[in-house]
């Protein structure tokens, strides 16, 4: 193995386990992994900003102001965050103002829900065209079997095509701790509607027991979304929990750079992936929801939305000042591997081309 090979090989076999061995870097995948490294759209997140933006001290107007300043390509916003500021809240003037906003800067939005239910989906298809925004996430909270919940869930996301169809948006939906990705994966084939797609995020996969790349691979063909985040995976009874890290640290136990060239990668022509989202949630903590040895139809507990409580030792005017610093410290990890990568790849070629290679 020459060395480029050799290390991009140890970058993308980081605590990969035994999921297989990365692929080669031939010239044709060279020449594609830089065309979609200069097409990858890295977004920000309300949530790594979320103490801000519950304590008033950032405004959603203000993420705009990040996203622009990091240079960033978009901004996905829940629409709660911020509480009283929130999206949810404003009024036609005020939503106008943030989406002239967002053109002026050259951001792209999305939006996010933590519902599939009618009344919050009409709520946020409201605002959507409010705002001039096509792609929204989505995800489940319902409790119950598994075979009842999938069934509420289907019927929701039938829901959800109407709606798309019929103002022209995308919904993705998120596999978010409760539901295993190739349940998703059937359900959205059944379905089999070309505006209803899934957001992958990196650590979910845990609290469902699932490992991080065998999920990838499941849900592969309909990702369009993706949320990046650190985690460290917690054994709980038969089954794993997760804590938010800082994506890319020592504490940071998945295969995040596998992953991220694996979702870079997906469509044949054109990238299948339309927003790489920077979601850094560090301390928050998340419960296991399957275990290994659960019924055929096991039960669903409820889960609220997420949130992250104050970690031990921690005040609330602390929590505000240290979330802008792991943001942008999610913004250089992120960029340094897409810079590695790059790298690597313009070495390959250039070995190519080469006669004494």
């Amino acid at each position: 193995m020459n060395p480029i090979q050799a290390r991009f090989c140890a970058l993308l076999s980081h605590k990969a386990g035994g999921d297989g061995p990365p692929p080669l870097l031939t010239p044709a995948v060279a020449r594609k992994l830089l065309e979609r490294l200069g097409q990858a759209r890295l977004f920000a997140h309300g949530y790594p900003l979320l103490s801000n933006l519950t304590q008033g001290c950032l405004k959603p107007a203000d993420l705009l102001d990040f996203a622009y300043r990091h240079e960033l390509q978009g901004l996905s916003l829940h629409l709660l965050d911020g509480d009283e500021n929130s999206l949810s809240r404003m009024s036609s003037e005020q939503l106008l103002a943030f989406a002239s906003k967002a053109e002026a800067l050259g951001l792209a939005l999305h939006l996010e829900i933590s519902s599939t239910r009618q009344e919050d989906v009409d709520q946020v298809v409201a605002i959507a065209r409010a705002l001039g925004v096509r792609n929204i996430r989505v995800y489940s909270r319902y409790e119950g079997h598994l075979s009842r919940v999938l069934e509420l869930i289907e019927s929701d996301l039938r829901y959800l095509a109407e709606q798309a169809d019929r103002y022209e948006l995308f919904f993705d939906f998120e596999q978010h701790e409760e539901l295993k990705s190739f349940e998703i994966a059937r359900m959205l084939e059944r379905l089999g509607h070309p505006r209803l797609h899934a957001l992958f995020d990196f650590g979910n996969m845990i609290n469902a027991c699932e490992q991080p790349l065998a999920a990838l691979q499941a849900l592969a063909p309909h990702i369009r979304q993706v949320h990046l985040k650190g985690v460290r995976i917690v054994p709980e009874q038969n089954g794993f929990g997760h804590y938010g890290v800082l994506q890319g640290s020592a504490d940071d136990d998945l295969p995040g750079p596998r992953m991220f060239y694996e979702l870079l990668m997906l469509g044949e022509r054109t990238p299948q992936v339309i927003a790489f989202i920077l979601e850094q949630e560090n301390h928050y903590i998340a419960p296991s929801f399957r275990q290994a040895d659960e019924a055929p139809d096991p039960f669903i507990p409820y889960r609220e939305m997420s949130e992250t409580a104050l970690p031990s030792g921690y005040t609330a005017p602390r929590m505000a000042r240290d979330e802008p610093r792991w943001a942008a410290n999610q913004i250089r990890y992120v960029r340094s591997l897409m810079d590695e990568l790059r790298l690597l790849a313009e070495l390959t070629l250039a070995e190519a081309r080469d006669p004494r290679s």
